[in-house]
C-alpha cells in the first residue's frame, strides 16, 4: 500500500502535478518510520526543521542557501559556510524561535575559501561513510545523520550502545581525507538535555 502510494506521488511529481517537497516529505516519513525512534519523534523533528527553514528564508534567504540543518530529537545541528559571523549568529537565534527546539549546535564555518572541489570531496566522504554504515551489520545506519564540511565529519543521531558509536566513528576516521570527526550522537537511553 505505502509503496504504491509513493509510486503514485512520484509519478505526479514528475508530471508537475504535485510539488516535489510533498514527495520528499512522504518518502522521508516512511523511511524514518523504520528508525529506532519511529514516526512520532521524526514528525516532530520534521516540523521543527520546516519551522526553522521558514524563519531562515523569511529573515535572509541566503542563510538557507549557505547553511545545512539537521534535527534529531529536538537537537539542531547547523553546518555549512556562513557569509559572516552575524549570519552565523542569526541562524542560531532563529532556531530558538521554533517550538520544540531543545538544543542548537552551530558548527557553521565563516569561510569563503570553499571551492567546487571542496564540496565534491565532502560529498564523496559523506557517501562513502553512508555506504560503510549500510553494509556494516553491527550498525543501525538509519539512526545516523552525516554532514561533512571542509573534511570534518559531523555525526548526529542515536547509537544503541557505545560499541556501535565507536564503530561508526572508526569508519569515519579511516576515510581518506577526513581530518576530524565530531559526534553529537546520543548513546542508549542517555537523556536529552533541556535548554538553559
Amino acid at each position: 500500500m505505502k509503496k504504491s502510494f509513493l509510486i503514485v506521488l512520484a509519478a505526479l511529481a514528475a508530471s508537475g502535478c504535485v510539488p516535489a517537497a510533498v514527495v520528499g516529505g512522504g518518502a522521508y516519513a516512511v523511511s524514518a518510520g523504520t528508525s529506532e525512534r519511529g514516526f512520532g519523534g521524526t514528525i516532530s523533528d520534521t516540523q521543527i526543521q520546516l519551522g526553522i527553514n521558514r524563519r531562515w528564508w523569511d529573515a535572509d534567504a541566503d542563510i538557507s542557501k549557505r547553511l545545512d540543518l539537521t534535527v534529531n530529537e529536538g537537537r539542531v545541528l547547523i553546518t555549512g559556510i556562513a557569509r559572516d559571523s552575524n549570519q552565523k549568529m542569526e541562524a542560531s537565534r532563529l532556531c530558538w524561535e521554533v517550538e520544540g527546539v531543545q538544543e542548537v549546535i552551530n558548527e557553521a564555518s565563516v569561510d569563503s575559501s570553499m571551492t567546487a572541489g571542496s564540496f565534491a570531496k565532502d560529498s564523496w566522504i559523506t557517501t562513502k561513510l553512508r555506504t560503510f554504515l549500510l553494509f556494516d551489520g553491527e550498525i543501525a545506519g538509519r539512526n545516523y545523520t552525516i554532514d561533512t564540511i571542509n573534511n570534518v565529519v559531523y555525526l548526529m543521531g542515536y547509537a544503541r550502545n557505545q560499541q556501535e558509536l565507536d564503530r561508526v566513528t572508526n569508519h569515519a576516521s579511516n576515510i581518506d581525507g577526513v581530518e576530524r570527526v565530531v559526534s553529537y550522537v546520543r548513546v542508549g537511553n542517555e537523556p536529552v538535555e533541556s535548554p538553559p
